[in-house]
């Protein structure tokens, strides 16, 4: 069911004029998602007229943006990177670790995304894989995937990493797999002095050889001397590393994340209203007990929170390592179900459209929505408009 409200809407009604006051900042990528919101499920794309085989009702099926920044989009591409998950899990306990960058490097980053979140993919991944392979820990190799988010509950900027690991290894001889303490996966403290080292080492090493631009409120850091001062408390301070409770079994771990992959900075379920140019949202507010509340914002602030979370273009927001790295991922898993006397997954049946949907929304997308009984049909194509009503210079 189409929610009441959407950030299409929101983009469709003040998106002009959203352009007009930042046309000066907005990117190319940032123009491109907005474009691409406010054009999707419309005429604009095209699409298909639809009848239902047993009452006759007609219905118009425009095309989707297919963008990964849209509300509207992910749903299909989330359930068909699960049935490939699903069938790479392994009979363990998972555990679930967050990496966060801390305040000040957050700034820097919304000027530096693609060099900034790159390096946060890098120190994560590195950490996790030494840390586990040091045989005061785990002494094993793992495998794991992360994925890149880069907002609060408000829309606001936060950075962090959500990665998801199975309880145990291989041995560096690769003769046994060595499981995790139960409900224990690697000391969280360790995690974060390994993990801030390497991050701004990398920085460091980014910032020399010239990777990192600087502006507006941050151009004084195109100075060196100013650059290592603002980076000098970071190297004291505590890192935000976070191990969250253990998921328990694989069946566990497909449940989270259905929740977490392939999302964007807000759903349209989470926007309550758009009235005299504000729009309400409903959030968590982590800081008192994950109570609910709702924020209103004006439209113009809104799509500009929203516009900080566009990544780069081909930007990778969830990368796979160690045992789960693309290059060998088939050979090290079967290596895992063998020490594990785990037998070979079956294959999963090939799904449609329609059988995907359905699994992962309980709601048939052909059904007729008159009759309920009936099928809808393609009957008659529906060209795409190229002008629009909305001005997406």
């Amino acid at each position: 069911m189409r929610p009441a409200l959407e950030v299409a809407d929101v983009v469709r009604t003040h998106g002009d004029e959203f352009r007009q006051t930042h046309a000066g900042s907005l990117s190319a990528g940032q123009k491109r998602v907005l474009r691409a919101i406010e054009r999707c499920r419309t005429a604009a794309l095209g699409g298909h007229l639809e009848q239902c085989d047993r009452c006759g009702h007609e219905r118009n099926a425009y095309n989707s943006c297919a963008n990964r920044h849209c509300p509207k989009c992910q749903s299909l591409a989330r359930a068909e990177w699960l049935e490939k998950r699903q069938a790479e899990l392994l009979p363990c306990e998972y555990f679930h670790v967050v990496f966060t960058l801390p305040e000040p490097l957050a700034a820097m980053a919304l000027q530096n995304k693609r060099q900034m979140y790159g390096l946060l993919f890098r120190a994560a991944a590195e950490t996790l894989l030494s840390i586990a392979l040091d045989p005061k820990h785990l002494g094993a190799h793992i495998g794991f995937f992360c994925i890149l988010h880069t907002w609060g509950q408000t829309l606001t900027h936060h950075p962090h990493l959500h990665c998801v690991v199975p309880g145990g290894g291989i041995s560096p001889d690769d003769d046994r797999w060595i499981p995790c303490r139960p409900g224990f996966f690697l000391p969280v403290r360790v995690l974060s002095r390994r993990f801030r080292t390497l991050y701004l080492r990398y920085l460091k090493q980014a910032y020399a050889a010239g990777d990192l631009q600087f502006y507006g409120d941050l151009q004084q850091l195109s100075d060196p001397h100013m650059f290592a001062r603002h980076l000098a408390p970071l190297g004291q301070s505590e890192w935000v590393v976070y191990a969250k409770p253990p998921f328990g079994g694989p069946d566990r771990v497909l449940d989270y994340l259905g929740r977490y992959t392939h999302r964007v900075a807000i759903s349209n379920h989470r926007l309550n209203g758009m009235q005299d140019g504000k729009v309400s949202f409903a959030y968590k507010d982590y800081k008192q007990e994950h109570r609910r509340k709702v924020m209103t914002l004006s439209a113009d602030e809104f799509l500009r929170r929203f516009l900080l979370h566009v990544l780069p273009d081909s930007f990778q927001r969830i990368r796979h390592y160690g045992l789960l790295g693309n290059r060998h991922r088939k050979e090290h898993l079967a290596r895992c179900r063998e020490l594990l006397s785990m037998p070979e997954p079956l294959s999963p049946p090939p799904h449609n459209y329609r059988e995907r949907s359905q699994q992962l929304t309980g709601h048939d997308p052909l059904q007729c929505p008159q009759c309920k009984t009936g099928q809808m049909l393609r009957f008659a194509l529906l060209p795409t408009h190229r002008t629009s009503i909305w001005n997406t210079s």
